[in-house]
């Protein structure tokens, strides 16, 4: 059973997705964990420490799922990476880069530090996907991989955002586009 630090944690990057960063309080943490504001302050007495706590989390997990990938062939990787872009699209979130990088100039400089290990980190990940896919003969395109891997993520991140105007529905159009550019023959 997850203790108050990681319910706090998981609550923050729930709100982070769906209201942005500078859009919730700790009372939006305390009150439906039915928990006191102190309570927050106490494991984060900073919204910043709350922010880089967050963002570690989410590399983390990042980290973890890309290590399970590492055996599967670089199309299947990549089509990993999407199915989560997927969940986050359909219960209604935007990617936590996305999110933060609205707030970005508004944030401590140890969070926007955090941040931005965080993006370089998927694309550093991604771009070796890319390359080495490529050179396996399983990802087809034009270009510098690292040059791919911005353009993919980018479109993953605004895809998210034009579906909470268009709905659901121009997620999937840009992802199975974006997928079946790249791993066309």
């Amino acid at each position: 059973m997850a203790g108050t630090k990681d319910k706090i944690v998981s609550m923050a990057d729930r709100l982070v997705r769906t209201k942005g960063f500078n859009a919730f309080s700790y009372k939006d943490i305390s009150a439906p964990l039915d928990i006191k504001n102190a309570a927050v302050h106490y494991h984060f007495p900073a919204k910043a420490d709350l922010g880089i706590e967050v963002v570690a989390h989410e590399i983390a997990l990042f980290t973890s799922n890309t290590g399970k990938w590492a055996h599967l062939p670089e199309d299947e990787q990549l089509s990993r990476l999407f199915d989560i872009f997927r969940r986050y699209n359909s219960e209604g979130n935007i990617c936590l880069m996305g999110s933060l990088a609205t707030d970005f100039e508004t944030l401590a400089p140890d969070m926007q530090a955090k941040v931005q290990e965080m993006g370089s980190i998927i694309l550093q990940w991604l771009t070796n996907c890319l390359e080495q896919g490529r050179k396996n003969k399983r990802l087809h395109f034009k270009g510098d991989a690292d040059a791919r891997a911005l353009m993919i993520i980018s479109n993953l991140q605004s895809s998210l955002l034009l579906s909470r105007v268009m709905g659901p529905s121009a997620f999937h159009r840009i992802a199975d586009q974006l997928l079946e550019d790249i791993c066309q023959k």
